[in-house]
């Protein structure tokens, strides 16, 4: 039997140029994450030179590089020490940057004594073909592959579906499933390249599993909203969640916990079945949030959608089972709020906890920050959770970088919730929660803020989906899932292959 893990496998910190410490990055991960990897920046065999380089874009590169070949043993031994196998899975990466072919992020399962620096991503990917011909667990995974090809985007020309099975395509770059998907690129590296997305490589006939990850630069794997990984594992191991990878029984989301599965003729996401002429496609959707709505994607082209109600009936006579968001934040930008918060939840039941925490956005690695970057933690009660934690202030008006937890609970027409942040209790009846959301404010306008979301019920969050179609065999063909939340988290899947019909 298989379960669902949600991971974060391309993320740093200060282990070469980036923030925070290697145990701080660790600390965040263990928050809200099942495995993760960290990963630190080891070269740039083609690094721009000349009068239209920055030498001091060459120099921080340089010397993070070399900070990370110094402490590489450390490094690996404190991450691999982190794993508690059941509970929590941790293995070191690292990244090679590269104009010509597009970044990569590395990982060797066994093969940790040192870190290879070759002379570009075609020479890597012979060494991991060697590798793995003797038995030995190796794959990159591109990164970022939306830019433009030359600048650090991905070539397609060069990719290797047996190096690398896998492919991010969602973090905080922004979205790479197509050049008119959600979370444009907006990084200084420049806009999305329609040649470098994900669909552009299916066209081209390419099997690979899709993956997100935050990329985050301070010490903070998984930060809400910035990608996360999902896969599908017989249980919480490096073996097993190694072997999801190779099988690409993955998929890519940007925060919220969504498990998600579908097949085409009983074969599953990330296979490649014969062929039929009908297809019949089932999906089971577990959100974290109300559901928008759920398309299927075929040879790149929507072919069916499934869209939901904003709102659905209930009836709670005999008993409610919903997720209530409690999200805290706001005030003035750039000041720092200290959190601690209580939710209580009197006449139900707590069933399942998600915290929904951010870290400090720093990307510029020369750029100074005074505080930590481990400021969160959280710990079930008895009859809800508390947890605590910091905020600064969003920095723009589309930009969110509050805090939250998302509760899910068993309840009825009598049940109620308190919630104390930083000793100023509200409390509200859960049924009245289902209708619309409540806020309030620690001190008066301007101060910090508490938002109680809409209690979302179970039936607009869980759903199973069935679709029929047809092929006529002349190419093969694949199909995949896009999820959207309402509250504008997404999930993509790694697709479903058909086989072309045998001449």
């Amino acid at each position: 039997m298989e379960h669902c893990y949600f991971g974060d496998i391309h993320n740093h910190c200060n282990a070469s140029y980036a923030h925070g410490s290697v145990a701080d990055a660790l600390k965040n991960a263990r928050l809200q994450l099942d495995f993760v990897s960290v990963t630190g920046h080891s070269s740039w065999p083609d690094i721009p030179s000349g009068p239209h380089a920055s030498q001091t874009v060459v120099d921080y590169h340089n010397q993070g590089f070399e900070k990370l070949e110094r402490g590489w043993r450390n490094f690996v031994h404190e991450i691999r020490s982190a794993s508690i196998p059941g509970k929590f899975i941790a293995f070191p990466s690292y990244e090679i940057h590269s104009m010509a072919d597009g970044d990569r992020a590395v990982f060797f399962k066994d093969d940790l004594q040192s870190m290879y620096k070759p002379g570009g991503i075609r020479e890597f990917q012979e060494l991991v073909r060697s590798k793995r011909a003797n038995g030995e667990e190796a794959f990159l995974l591109p990164h970022h592959i939306g830019y433009r090809q030359g600048f650090r985007g991905i070539n397609w020309e060069h990719y290797d579906e047996k190096v690398s099975p896998v492919v991010e395509i969602i973090s905080m770059h922004g979205c790479s499933e197509s050049d008119e998907a959600p979370f444009p690129y907006l990084h200084t590296m420049g806009p999305r390249n329609g040649d470098g997305t994900m669909q552009a490589g299916l066209a081209r006939g390419y099997h690979f599993g899709v993956t997100g990850s935050t990329d985050h630069h301070s010490a903070h794997p998984g930060s809400h909203g910035y990608g996360r990984v999902a896969v599908w594992a017989s249980e919480l191991s490096l073996e097993a969640v190694w072997e999801a990878f190779k099988r690409r029984r993955c998929y890519a989301l940007t925060g919220d916990r969504i498990e998600l599965d579908f097949t085409v003729n009983d074969t599953v996401m990330g296979g490649i079945g014969p062929f039929s002429p009908a297809r019949h496609i089932a999906a089971t959707v577990l959100a974290g949030d109300a559901l928008d709505y759920v398309e299927l994607v075929k040879n790149n082209n929507v072919v069916a959608r499934k869209d939901f109600l904003a709102k659905m009936t209930v009836e709670p006579e005999d008993g409610l089972v919903g997720k209530l968001a409690v999200e805290v934040g706001w005030s003035e930008r750039g000041v720092s709020l200290d959190w601690d918060v209580e939710v209580h939840v009197h006449g139900g039941s707590v069933l399942n906890l998600e915290p929904r925490f951010h870290g400090i956005d720093i990307v510029d690695p020369t750029q100074s920050h005074n505080g930590d970057f481990h400021f969160s933690n959280w710990t079930a009660t008895e009859d809800g959770v508390r947890f605590r934690t910091r905020t600064y202030g969003n920095p723009t008006t589309t930009t969110n970088t509050n805090q939250a937890m998302c509760v899910e609970i068993r309840g009825d027409r009598t049940t109620r919730v308190t919630v104390r942040a930083n000793g100023v209790d509200h409390t509200c009846r859960l049924f009245d929660l289902l209708s619309q959301s409540e806020s309030w404010y620690l001190q008066g306008f301007l101060s910090g803020a508490v938002h109680l979301h809409r209690f979302v019920p179970e039936t607009e969050y869980k759903t199973r989906i069935e679709w029929n179609d047809e092929g006529d065999g002349a190419r093969e063909d694949f199909y995949y899932l896009r999820v959207r939340q309402r509250n504008n988290q997404w999930a993509f899947s790694t697709p479903v292959w058909v086989e072309a019909k045998e001449e």
